[in-house]
């Protein structure tokens, strides 16, 4: 229901506002790594695992191999490299040679893995953007534009949108703005050779390579506390994750009541059953958020070799949801990767499937795992997950996060190893 976040406000003057009032990012950064506080001990679990050697998520720790080979984007499937580059050498031309420094890396850094989806930021990877200038700001969503399909760059700045919203909201505008965000570019843009750029800060994190025409787009988490703006100049942005949301729901209505038992590895949010951790303080119940590159998530739930037709295809409404962030080519050769490994897919839940209920899905195989999971309030005042909190995330599991795969095969093949 549209503005029903709003009976959560708190009162301007709690503490929970009045503490971070007027910090800048940097003075918020610190604020928030403080010892024994709720982000600090966030920051203390987080900080270092992106140190770690890039692995991959798995389901049982062992890499697969072959599964992401580096054969050429078949006719129609090309990514649309050469508008990228074009974006990314506006957005460098338009910047010192300090920050060009500042926000370029090398193809394969371990900096990609510095991105967040908190508000505080961990790491100042790249050029904060709400310190750019406005034609800094415009060249670097032109290049989120021209990488996504249109309806990705819509959700990716609709996200950003939101969360400035909630800033006016909550008046935190220096902590929760527009502008929230970092952006860094690895590599050199180049038409072959592999490259990408990475968006990250509050409920918005994007990932995405390029090489030989073809195209990765993950790590991706998107989310947004509320799901909409109901007033001033982006009032209307709303539902910003319908499409997921119906066609989680509707996977269950596609199972049988034995299916959706299967399904439901927990039947509440935060349930007895569940053992310690499994409700992280953070990322509550998803699984392949920030800094879980290497994490190892045993598959759960029902296995779509064990459903109807009917079910498998809702199953692939899913994840279509979730790439539609890709451009057309890129998106279909991701579906058709996805299907190729369908019968290794496995659907589980948490919470409830009736009308108005909140709840987590993960879809999850050798090449994807997609979460969507309902939350509790962070800058609003509730402390069980409603529907107007949604967090989601994607991954692309054995080694091709941030098309790492794809990258190693490239040097391999050009001798350009290290």
């Amino acid at each position: 229901m549209a503005g029903e976040f709003r009976r959560y406000l708190f009162p301007r003057d709690h503490p929970r506002l009045a503490g971070v009032r007027g910090l800048d990012p940097y003075a918020y950064r610190e604020h928030a790594r403080t010892p024994g506080t709720f982000t600090g001990g966030l920051v203390e679990g987080w900080t270092p695992l992106y140190l770690a050697p890039f692995r991959g998520v798995t389901e049982d720790g062992v890499l697969r191999e072959g599964l992401h080979p580096l054969t050429p984007a078949q006719p129609g499937e090309e990514a649309p490299v050469a508008a990228m580059v074009a974006a990314a050498e506006t957005l460098l031309g338009l910047l010192s040679p300090g920050d060009r420094t500042r926000l370029c890396f090398p193809v394969d850094a371990p900096e990609w893995q510095t991105w967040a989806n908190p508000e505080f930021m961990q790491f100042d990877t790249g050029l904060r953007l709400e310190f750019q200038p406005e034609e800094v700001r415009e060249a670097a969503l032109a290049l989120v534009r021209a990488s996504l399909s249109p309806e990705g760059a819509a959700l990716v700045h609709a996200a950003m949108l939101v969360n400035g919203f909630l800033g006016d909201v909550v008046d935190l505008p220096t902590v929760l703005g527009e502008w929230s965000y970092n952006v860094a570019v690895y590599g050199t843009p180049d038409l072959r050779a592999p490259w990408g750029w990475q968006l990250y800060g509050h409920h918005c994190a994007v990932n995405v390579l390029v090489v030989e025409g073809r195209m990765v787009v993950s790590p991706v988490f998107v989310g947004a506390e509320p799901d909409g703006i109901d007033d001033g100049p982006h009032a209307g942005v709303a539902d910003l994750f319908a499409d997921r949301i119906s066609s989680g729901l509707a996977v269950m209505a596609a199972l049988t009541g034995e299916q959706r038992a299967a399904a439901t590895v927990y039947e509440q949010m935060v349930d007895p059953a569940m053992p310690p951790g499994r409700v992280h303080p953070g990322d509550e119940r998803h699984l392949a958020g920030a800094f879980q590159d290497n994490r190892v998530i045993p598959v759960e739930g029902v296995r779509l070799s064990e459903v109807s037709e009917e079910a498998r295809a809702r199953v692939l409404d899913v994840v279509a949801a979730f790439v539609r962030l890709l451009p057309e080519g890129p998106r279909a050769a991701r579906l058709r990767e996805l299907e190729a490994h369908l019968d290794e897919t496995w659907f589980s839940w948490i919470g409830g499937h009736a009308p108005g209920d909140v709840f987590y899905y993960r879809v999850q195989s050798p090449v994807v795992v997609a979460e969507l999971d309902h939350h509790c309030g962070v800058f609003l005042d509730y402390h069980t997950p409603k529907p107007f909190h949604v967090h989601t995330v994607l991954r692309t599991p054995h080694g091709n996060d941030y098309g790492r795969a794809w990258v190693r095969e490239w040097q391999s093949q050009h001798d350009q190893v290290g």
